[in-house]
């Protein structure tokens, strides 16, 4: 892992960076970008030459790219509505189509994935992302196989809790963050219904399995807080449908 990707640069700035030979970020830029990242404003004096363009260019591109893709899932996502219904300008996720591994499948409603690999693990993401309030939804597992599910930004890992712009339950009763993988809450599967919360004001991560809450399992790291967390999954040689309620 890049110490760019440590910081929560998206994978295409990283490839644009290499590219330009940049395999270290300087001092500002190390400290700077995570920080624009997570909605800090800041304010840097540093000499010339010390990198303090790139350390607010890079996160302002990617903020302004997310951004961008928001609006273009939020555009799309849109249901048509008959005259006289009631006006929404919020209507609930779907599993994003495009923001997936090629190995995950969709169903046409959004509410359903599925992946066969028995070797390799397939992730999505949902098509809207949470930056304040509470956001609950439901997985539930449709057939044997594995499972792991959570939050993740646009700039993490389709691989669900293998770097730190991740948060992943599994159904091996490890929950998992930078591929770091502890002890928590039980085992789950065919049939269960796993519920995933996020608490963005408390900066708290948890998750339930049948209606039983194993109490938090992650607090958000200072660089993620203020950053639009999305409805992931992460399966290998499974199914699973998923209730992300009404708007």
């Amino acid at each position: 892992m890049s110490v760019f990707e440590e910081m929560g640069v998206m994978p295409e700035l990283i490839r644009a960076v290499e590219e330009l030979g940049w395999l270290l970020p300087t001092p500002v830029q190390q400290e700077s970008i995570p920080l624009v990242l997570g909605g800090c404003d800041c304010l840097v004096a540093a000499e010339t030459g010390s990198g303090k363009t790139a350390a607010f260019a890079l996160p302002v591109l990617q903020i302004a790219h997310e951004a961008q893709q928001a609006q273009h899932r939020q555009t799309h996502s849109k249901l048509p509505m008959e005259k006289g219904a009631m006006e929404a300008n919020v209507v609930p996720p779907v599993m994003s189509a495009s923001d997936r591994d090629a190995l995950l499948a969709v169903s046409g409603s959004g509410l359903e994935v599925q992946a066969r690999a028995e070797r390799a693990w397939a992730g999505g993401r949902a098509s809207w992302g949470v930056t304040q309030g509470k956001l609950y939804y439901e997985v539930t597992c449709t057939d044997d196989g594995l499972s792991r599910v959570g939050w993740s930004s646009q700039a993490g890992s389709l691989e669900l809790g293998t770097d730190k712009q991740g948060f992943g339950y599994g159904g091996t009763a490890k929950k998992s963050h930078a591929r770091q993988f502890d002890s928590y809450g039980e085992t789950y599967g065919k049939g269960d219904v796993i519920g995933c919360l996020l608490d963005a004001a408390a900066g708290n991560v948890e998750f339930s399995k049948n209606g039983v809450r194993f109490g938090v399992a992650f607090s958000l790291p200072p660089h993620m807080r203020g950053r639009a967390l999305y409805p992931a999954v992460c399966l290998k040689n499974a199914e699973v449908g998923l209730n992300f309620g009404e708007a």
